[in-house]
């Protein structure tokens, strides 16, 4: 049987890892900030994983466009996999490397903003992502493990939580996307 309380003490080393590397923190303050000003100038926020990265993306998605802490004006932010018919039409008839790929082709535009979420950093239509969000000027904001995989080359913002297992860099991850959504609140809604 799972040893819990080993579990729970594995997650808080991982966040105090985070505590602890400056860069990481200032990265993360980078992006809140960056979000921010895309949001302020009518851009759209843009998230995209597979699986657990999914729902995650998911998740966050939801706290922009919903609510976070306060009743507020709804922020312009989507995960690319909700529509599932898009999604099975796509992967289907293009490959599923090129399910986000090609959403971006048709509503990204410079200034928006792309979260790619990828424990591994490694995933092909993450990877394809960012490639056509960097063609068409959006700004790549990478949610990796420790490595960063591929994902780091292509980011212009790398947030690579400093664990190698799985559900620890995923707890972790939105723990920071709820960081950086409070942040953006506070930075458009005030305190």
């Amino acid at each position: 049987m799972t040893n819990i309380i080993q579990v729970i003490q594995q997650s808080i080393a991982v966040k105090e890892a985070i505590c602890k590397d400056e860069t990481l923190i200032q990265t993360i303050q980078q992006v809140a900030t960056v979000i921010t000003g895309s949001l302020q100038q009518g851009h759209k926020i843009l998230f995209c994983g597979n699986g657990g990265s999914a729902a995650d993306a998911q998740h966050l998605a939801a706290e922009f466009s919903g609510r976070f802490y306060k009743d507020r004006t709804p922020l312009y932010a989507e995960a690319l996999h909700c529509n599932t018919s898009y999604l099975t039409a796509v992967g289907n008839d293009y490959g599923y490397d090129q399910v986000y790929a090609r959403m971006l082709r048709g509503i990204g535009q410079p200034g928006d903003v792309l979260v790619g979420i990828s424990t591994s950093g490694n995933s092909a239509n993450i990877l394809e992502a960012i490639k056509v969000a960097k063609n068409k000027g959006m700004i790549v904001v990478s949610m990796t493990g420790q490595a960063g995989g591929k994902m780091k080359d292509g980011s212009d913002y790398l947030i690579n939580v400093p664990s190698t297992d799985t559900p620890r860099i995923q707890e972790s991850h939105i723990t920071i996307g709820h960081i950086i959504c409070e942040i953006v609140e506070k930075n458009l809604f005030g305190e």
